[in-house]
């Protein structure tokens, strides 16, 4: 939808108008034409086709750049008159034509801009820069798309690697990961203004919203003091909360609901769960998930759902923002409780704690608890039995699995743990990775604006903004 729009609108433009856009067109296509005849003048058979397709590639951007650049430099229409408001309030005077070098999807392009200054708040701008999205970088729109499509899929070095083998454009990594972050920020705090319900969606009967943690290493001056799971009580890692929504009216052979294609969406960031008696706002983390809702129209289907594992705040969010919706402790994790208590009760070797294991697995499933807790309870010596019997009792009506497998339900957060992984582990854990909290936000919010199908429409409010200003 999106993507057919920009095609639309780029199509309707041009560099210029009328004879003069004619005139570059046919002026464009000559100088190209000869350039690629030069390349091509031995026989066939003596092609190195590869070299002719990358020389011909370098060469028509190498002209197109250059016809850009003699056209954007020729237009003064950006100088008019001897002075423009400040977004200060005052006058900011004309000083004259100032170069800029902007690496742009041809290459880099020397362009000439009106410069004017303001002797008040002492800040100088090119009203062009604004105009035409070059403002606050030196990159052109399309090079910064494509260093946030790199940026949000790879490390900052492959992406610059990436940027060079595939457009022929020359980025370092550093460069990458500067405006990959700026772009990210720019995505939160889009996400964080724009909630309004995505009507281009269809409202299912029913829709999941499942939430997890995962850790992902940050740099030593983001985990100084903090307590953590090391030996020693110390933190290598925080935590991302990712909330994910998504249906599943599709069934598999044995009737288990499967999720549906194109229905997943993400939004995450390291912030907290926690709340005070006296705050009178919910938490970071309810606050951005009710923003998800509300954007999928979760108030609006007839069945809601929650679904995650047994961590507190999960369910503290469900209660507080969600009253009305299902709850449903995913029941693998339940399982592995079980697991664990068999072990602990019967040792780790041999089948026994495997058979007692399956069993008790097996009645939670047929929604038995009350079988479950009584198997447990012959062995309360055993403090991982006590634990396990703790938390089922705590979470019993979440663990009705008989009734929500009867009702067509989905009792596992196999997706939201998959998005855990897709959507922050494969890009935030690789190896020798260290974050700082602003960088891995960005950058988790630029992942899940793709990830989610968002970005062309981001692209779009950002695009129209520009004008508007």
């Amino acid at each position: 939808r999106a993507m057919g729009g920009r095609r639309d609108r780029f199509a309707r433009r041009g560099l210029g108008r009328g004879g003069e856009k004619r005139g570059l067109k046919e002026a464009l296509t000559a100088e190209v034409v000869a350039e690629i005849a030069a390349l091509v003048g031995a026989p066939v058979e003596e092609w190195d086709f590869e070299a002719i397709e990358v020389a011909a590639r370098r060469e028509a951007l190498r002209v197109a750049g250059l016809a850009v650049a003699r056209r954007f430099n020729a237009d003064h229409s950006d100088h008019a008159g001897p002075s423009l408001a400040c977004p200060c309030g005052e006058q900011a005077r004309y000083v004259g034509r100032r170069a800029k070098t902007f690496t742009s999807a041809l290459g880099d392009l020397g362009l000439e801009r009106a410069y004017f200054h303001c002797d008040r708040c002492g800040s100088g701008f090119c009203p062009r820069d604004r105009a035409l999205g070059l403002e606050g970088g030196s990159f052109s729109p399309h090079a910064l798309r494509m260093i946030g499509i790199v940026g949000a899929r790879v490390s900052f070095d492959e992406g610059s690697g990436l940027l060079h083998s595939l457009a022929g454009i020359d980025v370092p990594a550093k460069q990458v990961e500067r405006e990959a972050e700026r772009l990210g920020r720019e995505i939160a705090d889009d996400e964080r203004r724009v909630v309004e319900p995505e009507t281009d969606r269809e409202i299912p009967p029913t829709l999941y919203l499942g939430m997890d943690g995962t850790g992902i290493p940050m740099r030593k001056s983001e985990i100084e003091g903090r307590a953590g799971k090391q030996e020693d009580g110390s933190a290598k890692t925080r935590e991302v909360k990712l909330v994910t929504v998504w249906s599943a009216e599709g069934r598999d052979k044995e009737g288990v609901p499967v999720r549906d294609d194109g229905s997943i969406t993400y939004s995450a960031a390291i912030e907290s769960a926690a709340t005070r008696d006296t705050d009178k706002e919910p938490s970071a983390v309810a606050r951005r998930a009710v923003r998800e809702a509300t954007r999928r129209r979760f108030d609006k289907v007839a069945r809601r759902v929650v679904l995650g594992d047994g961590a507190e705040w999960i369910w503290n969010v469900a209660a507080e923002e969600f009253p009305d919706a299902i709850q449903i402790v995913d029941r693998f994790h339940a399982n592995e409780h079980l697991s664990d208590a068999a072990k602990a009760i019967y040792g780790p070797r041999g089948d026994l704690h495997k058979e007692w294991a399956h069993q008790r697995c097996t009645d939670l499933k047929a929604g038995k608890i009350d079988d479950v807790l009584a198997a447990l309870a012959v062995h309360s010596c055993c403090e991982e039995a006590q634990a396990c019997s703790e938390y089922i009792r705590k979470n019993r009506n979440r663990m009705r699995y008989g009734e929500f497998h009867d009702a067509g339900l989905c009792t596992s957060t196999a997706v939201v743990e998959s998005g855990c992984k897709r959507a922050i582990g494969l890009r935030l854990k690789e190896g020798g990775m260290f974050w700082t909290v602003p960088g891995a936000n960005a950058i988790i919010a630029l992942r899940c604006n793709r990830l989610s199908g968002r970005f062309e429409d981001f692209w779009e409010r950002r695009s129209a903004a520009r004008v508007a200003a």
